[in-house]
């Protein structure tokens, strides 16, 4: 009755920190609009099976995502709510997948509770919960293969029921991001048994009725594509979006040695400290040596050492071992909490992260005095957003320091009702600066549009979003998209002069930059008008003098 329980508050709480209020914000640039615009244009081609970007075939990253959110569509309507559903929804299962498996690891059902509010109520956790990736499915099924594993590993009777679903899973993570999906579970597992020298587990009939289900599961639509479209399929999708991105940065800034482990920690937020003190216990306590958390050191390690040495870096990459993090901290947590009487350590280190946690209402504060000033409509949201976190930091450091863990978290949902509310008062103010809504909205109502958009790159495939209009991109001296897109692309003047003296009259939705550029390219033989800023975006007509 007592599992019950905490299985029904578990998804109430997950409601309200993955699913209450996804609508309120549209859909962000550069990122959710990529995913959602696949997805409509798949409705608008009538398309179940090929992703489609900018009226053409796009292979950037498999289907099931996309079927995802046009079952979302199907269910709530072509909204913003509709898109982030199943992203949100999956979070809710991966935060009972920790549960189970920490039950399962840990035979401690508190404890197992523990893990699965720290990895709830983290940072990204929350971030990609909220918002069309690919990731937070993605990693959701490569834990549903872990579980699965562990449950058929643990448990005898179990065995070829949990083979079985784990090749089900990580089919369902292949056709999510591809082969990946497959590989960092498998690995870790391999791994684990390897130096357990129990790889006599494998040997069983099941891995052969599981390899058959996973070629049954992921392998058709690989089949189809490559039958259909050939190298188009091929050189996009194994060369371009896996293998050069193990040789080639495509975000540049970001290709640095020590991304990875500052996220695996940062990341976890607000429960960082807790994860790192948690990380160093295994390894100077040598904890490694019990099954359980060389389980989890195999999961860790074989996420971290697949994509850092990859050029291409995301923090979203390393994903799939942030339920691992969650488990160790909440095993670390509850360990404290059993030894309350005696762990100056646990009261040093809850000291220690409402400290980093105090700076957030300082930084409200401060920001209420800075450029943010020249937009926001009132500063009154920042007052009582820096007011909400002051208070919850008094309340979360009380109950941290009696023990009541549990409390700290339902402390949290309650902050994420008024931080929602306070979003809601601002949304006007914000949006313009993270979405093209607004800017293509008045575009829409107000002038006749009747041929290509010319878009800053960044904005451009929320102009196509939003606007339903083909699209051409300006970025000078710019580099086109990593993944091609099929969009003419402006990054020399000779070029943008060229479509905007043939086109006519063009309206443009662009950054300041580009503004400077369509200035300077321009230079009074087309007449020139800026006709709306909103937030970073400037709307712009370009045409004949006369």
């Amino acid at each position: 009755m007592q599992r019950v329980k905490r299985i029904i508050l578990l998804i109430v709480l997950s409601y309200i920190f993955f699913i209450f209020g996804n609508g309120l914000i549209s859909l962000t640039n550069p990122d959710e609009v990529f995913y959602t615009l696949t997805a409509k244009e798949m409705v608008e081609q009538n398309s179940w099976s090929t992703p489609y970007l900018f009226g053409e075939p796009q292979f950037e990253k498999p289907i099931f995502t996309y079927w995802m959110i046009r079952l979302g569509f199907i269910m709530f309507g072509m909204t913003n709510f509709a898109a982030r559903f199943f992203p949100a929804f999956f979070a809710l299962i991966g935060v009972l997948a920790v549960y189970a498996l920490s039950g399962l690891f840990f035979k401690n059902e508190k404890k197992a509770f523990i893990s699965a509010l720290v990895l709830m109520s983290s940072g990204l956790y929350v971030g990609l919960a909220r918002t069309v990736f690919t990731d937070m499915i993605f990693s959701v099924f490569i834990l549903l293969a872990i579980l699965a594993f562990y449950w058929g590993y643990s448990v005898a009777r179990r065995k070829k029921a949990g083979i079985i679903l784990f090749f089900v899973c990580s089919a369902l993570a292949v056709l999510t991001k591809g082969p990946l999906g497959f590989l960092i579970p498998a690995i870790a597992i391999v791994a684990f048994l390897i130096i357990k020298k129990d790889m006599k587990f494998l040997l069983d009939k099941s891995l052969i009725w599981g390899g058959l289900l996973f070629a049954a599961i992921s392998f058709p639509w690989y089949i189809l594509m490559i039958n259909k479209y050939g190298t188009l399929f091929t050189h996009e999708f194994f060369y371009n979006v896996h293998f050069r991105r193990l040789i080639e940065a495509e975000h540049i800034s970001k290709d640095t040695w020590y991304l990875y482990p500052s996220s695996m920690i940062g990341c976890m937020f607000p429960w960082s400290l807790f994860v790192l003190v948690s990380l160093i216990a295994v390894v100077k306590s040598k904890k490694w040596q019990n099954p359980v958390y060389l389980f989890l050191c195999c999961w860790i390690a074989v996420v971290f050492l697949i994509f850092q040495p990859a050029h291409s870096k995301l923090i979203s990459y390393i994903f799939p071992l942030f339920p691992a993090l969650a488990i160790l901290a909440g095993d670390y947590i509850y360990n404290s909490i059993a030894a309350e009487n005696n762990n100056r350590k646990f009261f040093r280190i809850a000291f220690a992260s409402l400290a980093i946690f105090a700076l957030i209402p300082i930084g409200l504060l401060g920001a209420s005095f800075s450029s943010l000033n020249s937009y926001l409509s009132s500063k009154a949201p920042f007052y009582i957003g820096a007011a909400v976190f002051s208070t919850a930091i008094i309340f979360a450091f009380y109950y941290l320091l009696r023990y009541k863990f549990y409390r700290v978290v339902y402390l949290f949902t309650v902050m994420l009702f008024l931080f929602l509310s306070i979003l809601a008062l601002v949304r006007n103010d914000i949006e313009p600066y993270i979405s093209s809504k607004y800017i293509c909205d008045y575009l829409s109502g107000n002038y006749n549009v009747n041929n290509t958009i010319l878009a800053s790159k960044f904005y451009a495939r929320g102009v196509r979003f939003y606007t339903g209009k083909d699209v051409a991109v300006i970025d000078i001296p710019g580099k086109p998209y990593f993944s091609p897109h099929p969009v003419l692309f402006l990054n020399k003047d000779d070029l943008a002069w060229d479509f905007l003296s043939k086109q006519g009259t063009t309206y443009c939705i662009l950054k300041k930059s580009s503004v400077e550029d369509i200035q300077r390219i321009t230079g009074g033989k087309l007449k020139y008008s800026v006709l709306k800023q909103m937030g970073d975006e400037y709307l712009v007509r370009v045409e004949p003098r006369g």
